[in-house]
């Protein structure tokens, strides 16, 4: 692995399989259970047209609601904004309906296979991402500490750059086993994959990523180490992650979660929306063009819920905001972990009290993001004193920290993310306005590219979105700290209900805070196949031998599990 640089060149020179997402915790093949012919799974007839509570209309909530109405179940899903969650486009007033801002995710590696799945499903086209110094991004400045450095390959940045990207490519093989698990990975040798990271667990759950990078001679270098943290890997940098678990690190670079980005045309939030609508081929129990949205009355989900409590029966009963109750005997809650703390009301019986820790110690990271549209995308003209472009993809150690080009065609107008940030560096934003932001933004870039008129090509007012202010999310996504590899693990695993005592099951948790990669869409994808199948085995049906479920293969493939004492 590499730093941010040398991966956009040195791995698109590698012409080999995306590795799947499924990641060393719980290596299980979700996307060739979606690709089976024989297909999830099937409940007993006399259970067809059964309801059961989806709370949350995100991409989690919708997958699984679209695969349990496949099965002959009746979800309903609840959802308290809009539909999609953290796949969330929005347009400019007054500009040209094709100019989009991906204020949630706007980015996914072809490792995420799950959803990709979906993604074709629905019919929707990627495109690459323009990245640091990835083949679709013309150009990148790296600005650190008031030096600017314009590169379109590693080879233009100081030789300083190069040697951290040899540092943390020593320190993933010195102390991670990096190449060892990547090829375990690719080739999906279970047993290779649980040896290696069984030892990792065991050995790392307790240390900080920054820590990680201390106790590798390659960083000896507190320059490098702070290098590192302002142009990192991937996406750029990665210093803001620095208290987490390096665990959490490691699973990204081990699945190549970071690297070779696309985004979805037309915006991500599609992917949700064309899910509510779709009428699937293969339905069991309803007739032909049937969707969640005719499901639902006038097409519309229900309201925000407000209380969740169990009932006798060991029911799950659900009170909406506007006064309606209903009861169910499964529901799959998607929404992000937190809620359950402060908007919903909830009983304590709803989970095992080991549960509610882990939901209690769960650690949100903050992230903002500031778009502006642009008359046209001005950053392709060359200096004709330099022939460079004259505005280019910039990580810098400025407010920014981000900024990202956006176009569509030399002749169309075009988008800015002038800012993308995350944790200390988004509280900075949390209490100005979008024109406050844009134009402490404005002033960051003119210090980087002084003779750039980028106010001139503004055409429309900054869209803008801080995620630990939406009352809906309380943040963008979860990164464990160090020690939390225990609550992470009760998490995922809950949807294996057959362990809980009868008056704790029925209610399953899905999301991407309850699966391993936390921030990214794949890991919504599969903790909905998960509670599918969890609701499926609750209801007394089962899989094709053909084609066995994660639960079917739990016992094989569980996540390690460290010692309580």
């Amino acid at each position: 692995m590499t730093s941010t640089v040398p991966a956009a060149v040195e791995q698109a020179a590698r012409p080999q399989p995306p590795i799947t997402m499924f990641g060393p915790d719980f290596p299980y093949a979700y996307d060739d259970f979606l690709a089976h012919p024989a297909g999830l799974g099937q409940i007993p007839a006399t259970e067809h047209g059964t309801e059961v509570a989806v709370i949350g209309g995100g991409l989690s909530g919708l997958v699984a609601a679209y695969e349990l109405m496949k099965m002959g179940l009746r979800p309903v899903v609840y959802e308290a904004d809009q539909l999609g969650g953290r796949l969330r486009t929005v347009g400019f007033d007054g500009c040209d309906p094709s100019l989009t801002a991906e204020l949630g995710a706007m980015r996914f590696p072809p490792s995420a296979t799950a959803l990709q799945h979906y993604i074709d499903l629905v019919g929707l086209r990627t495109s690459p991402f323009p990245n640091p110094l990835a083949e679709a991004t013309p150009s990148t400045v790296v600005d650190l500490k008031g030096e600017s450095h314009y590169a379109t390959t590693i080879d233009d940045l100081p030789q300083v750059y190069r040697d951290v990207a040899d540092a943390w490519r020593r320190c993933l093989e010195e102390g991670a086993d990096f190449s060892a698990m990547n090829r375990a990975l690719r080739e999906r040798d279970v047993p290779r994959i649980r040896e290696i990271w069984a030892r990792l667990v065991e050995k790392l759950d307790d240390q900080t990523f920054y820590g990680f990078l201390c106790d590798s001679d390659a960083f000896r270098s507190f320059r490098h180490r702070e290098i590192f943290g302002q142009v990192g890997f991937g996406t750029g940098g990665w210093d803001t992650d620095f208290p987490n678990s390096i665990l959490e690190i490691l699973r990204v670079v081990y699945t190549e979660a970071d690297d070779h980005h696309r985004g979805i045309v037309g915006g991500s939030q599609q992917l949700p929306l064309r899910l509510w609508r779709r009428e699937p081929e293969k339905i069991v129990h309803w007739s032909p063009g049937t969707s969640l949205a005719s499901l639902h009355d006038d097409g519309e989900p229900r309201p925000a819920v407000t209380r969740l409590h169990r009932t006798a029966g060991d029911r799950i009963t659900v009170t909406d905001e506007n006064g309606d109750v209903r009861t169910y005997r499964a529901a799959v809650f998607t929404a992000q972990s937190w809620l359950l703390l402060s908007r919903i009301a909830c009983d304590d019986s709803l989970f095992p009290i080991d549960h509610w820790t882990a939901i209690e110690r769960t650690h949100y990271m903050e992230s903002s993001k500031l778009f502006v549209p642009v008359d046209r995308p001005f950053w392709r003209d060359k200096d004709p004193a330099t022939g460079r472009d004259v505005m280019s993809m910039t990580l810098t150690d400025r407010m920014t920290r981000g900024t990202y080009l956006l176009d569509d065609g030399p002749d169309r107008p075009a988008v800015i993310c002038l800012s993308y940030t995350w944790c200390d560096d988004s509280l900075k934003w949390l209490p100005l306005s979008a024109d406050e932001r844009m134009e402490v933004m404005l002033k960051s870039l003119g210090e980087i590219y002084p003779d750039v008129d980028i106010r001139g090509h503004v055409i429309g007012d900054p869209v803008t979105v801080s995620w630990e202010d939406e009352r809906c999310f309380l943040g963008a996504f979860k990164a464990n700290l160090p020690g939390h590899y225990r609550y992470q693990r009760r998490l995922f695993t809950h949807f294996m209900q057959d362990r809980l005592p009868a008056g704790r099951r029925g209610l399953f948790l899905a999301g991407d805070d309850i699966s391993w990669t936390a921030g990214w869409a794949e890991g919504a994808v599969q903790t909905a196949l998960n509670a599918v199948w969890g609701v499926m085995h609750h209801f007394g049906g089962a899989t094709d031998p053909g084609n066995p479920g994660p639960g079917d293969v739990f016992d094989e493939i569980a996540p390690v599990e460290l010692p309580e004492n």
